[in-house]
């Protein structure tokens, strides 16, 4: 199982953002283009695997409204557009983004230049506890430079030079905010959906009536300065909730779990490669405390027998906020909005606020 779980993983990591208020933004020139493609038209165009750099003769535009904010920090360098067809990643490549792009704003991306690629893809593979892998999120970016003879480790980058933020994202008017879909069991995607069969990919959602899972998924590093891909420096947190009964965990919240025992009994490694030790072990425990980073929390509930995960960064503003018990006990169900996005098939909801999480007693 924790094999499986190492491959569920999603490792596009947050990082520390500043999540303090930022001056109203100064006027800009509100454009109005005209989109030649549909965000779903683009996604189409896409195949696993082979990330489409489009070059400077190809006059493609796509637009759609701002649906996500960093406002709170569960969101990191990177907005969400959608339009009639679904929704996309937009990799911005920087910080505060709350403060010039407005939940509600209509964006146009000018992709000539630019990359579309897919983020969390995996083989779907059967085992005998179910199945694993599926479809990721296509999204667009920067080309993603690597060194000749190697591979490289993602499909596309961030926009991170404010000449290219301005040649490729164009601000239009600020609108009404996007008004969420509400979800059924049945209009939840399957784990190889694409935005042809399922379009409220990528878009804000609301989905009623969630149980507790009883699971998370987190990863750990022994050493959070080494290789975050060796397995003698990964620790995953799975199959249970080992006590974790926040949205995540600040670096203070897991150096408290830490130091209390509730990690000790797990195995440090990965992919059947458990040779390591376990967290309790004096120096492994010594070097996970003092290199300790915040940790980001998957938070595993049902929809009828579907999984649904409510993924949360530990540098979320909101990290450290309880799990209602009642929640936890299985007495109260939550009523959760967020982007839904796939990772390896799974669905995962990131909210824009804890308010976002309403709990039904």
């Amino acid at each position: 199982m924790l094999a499986v779980a190492a491959a569920l993983v999603s490792c596009q990591e947050w990082q520390p953002v500043f999540t303090g208020t930022y001056p109203s933004p100064q006027d800009y020139e509100k454009v109005t283009l005209e989109p030649t493609m549909t965000l779903g038209e683009l996604a189409a165009m896409y195949q696993h695997g082979s990330p489409i750099t489009f070059d400077y003769e190809q006059d493609i535009i796509v637009g759609g409204k701002i649906s996500s904010s960093d406002e709170t920090g569960n969101f990191y360098k990177s907005f969400y557009i959608q339009d009639e067809t679904g929704g996309m990643e937009i990799k911005m490549g920087k910080t505060s983004l709350y403060a010039d792009y407005k939940e509600g704003q209509m964006i146009y991306v000018k992709l000539p230049g630019l990359t579309v690629g897919e983020y969390g893809f995996k083989v779907l593979k059967n085992y005998d506890d179910g199945p694993s892998g599926g479809s990721g999120m296509v999204q667009i970016g920067y080309v993603y430079e690597y060194l000749p003879g190697t591979e490289p480790e993602y499909e596309t980058s961030y926009l991170d030079a404010q000449v290219l933020i301005n040649e490729h994202i164009i601000r239009g008017e600020i609108g009404e905010k996007v008004e969420p879909v509400v979800l059924e069991e049945q209009d939840l995607p399957s784990r190889t959906a694409t935005l042809a069969d399922c379009p409220a990919i990528g878009k804000l959602v609301t989905i009623k009536g969630l149980t507790y899972g009883n699971e998370i998924f987190t990863l750990a590093y022994v050493n959070s300065n080494d290789n975050h891909k060796n397995s003698s420096n990964r620790i995953f947190l799975s199959d249970q909730t080992y006590g974790v009964t926040t949205w995540a965990m600040s670096k203070n919240k897991f150096i408290e779990n830490l130091d209390k025992g509730l990690f000790d009994a797990v195995n440090i490694g990965n992919a059947g490669d458990y040779n390591y030790g376990t967290v309790a072990d004096p120096e492994n425990k010594e070097s996970i405390r003092t290199t300790a980073t915040a940790a980001t929390v998957s938070q595993y509930f049902k929809k009828g027998n579907t999984d649904v995960i409510i993924r949360t960064s530990g540098y979320a503003k909101f990290a450290d906020a309880e799990i209602p018990k009642a929640v936890l006990e299985g007495k109260a169900t939550v009523d959760v909005t967020g982007v839904m996005t796939l990772y390896q098939g799974d669905i995962q909801i990131v909210v824009n606020r804890l308010s976002d999480i309403v709990v039904n007693e």
